[in-house]
């Protein structure tokens, strides 16, 4: 597996993997999915000033990506982020996820990002899981905080402690090189 900087082209790839995500199950609350120009839009947004990466598989397909994207809107908090990954489907099981939030979380500490954020849809086991093993811890919880596939769903909140706290600067823009 590589890891790379996503690009714009990479959209089509991501919303492989996906689509499928929103169109079937909650862990995203999008109820519709979007289209291949909006991913392309996403990803570009995003890396104006966050990491996306997408991992790459044996035979050079996109098997999974993550991203930061702003956590709040207020400037106090501009040091931290909220996070995502996703895997293809065929790909899970393999720690691509681990490995991608490895490389984030690295990125993310060089940048000045001092907090990391994960919503998971609830109950998500697998989710949960992944987020624990890799240093996050339990927040709380949004009780019917998201309507979807007929029913009301949870949303629990992990943080993960990405610096020691230091006397803070602006962050880094992302740098695409």
């Amino acid at each position: 597996m590589s890891v790379r900087i996503a690009a714009p082209d990479d959209a089509e790839s991501v919303l492989r993997i996906y689509a499928p995500i929103v169109e079937g199950t909650v862990v995203s609350f999008e109820l519709e999915v979007p289209t291949v120009d909006e991913m392309r839009r996403r990803i570009a947004t995003t890396l104006e000033r966050f990491p996306w990466l997408v991992s790459i598989d044996a035979e050079g397909s996109v098997d999974g990506y993550v991203y930061a994207g702003l956590h709040r809107e207020r400037a106090a908090y501009q040091w931290s982020v909220d996070v995502t990954a996703y895997v293809r489907e065929d790909a899970r099981g393999r720690g691509i996820r681990k490995r991608l939030y490895a490389r984030l979380f690295d990125e993310l500490v060089r940048l000045g990002y001092h907090q990391a954020f994960a919503g998971i849809a609830l109950p998500n086991a697998a989710s949960v899981g992944l987020h624990e093993s890799v240093g996050f811890t339990h927040l709380g919880v949004y009780r019917d905080v998201g309507f979807k596939l007929g029913a009301w769903h949870d949303v629990g909140w992990w943080q993960r402690t990405l610096r020691p706290p230091t006397p803070p600067r602006p962050p880094l823009a992302f740098d695409r090189r």
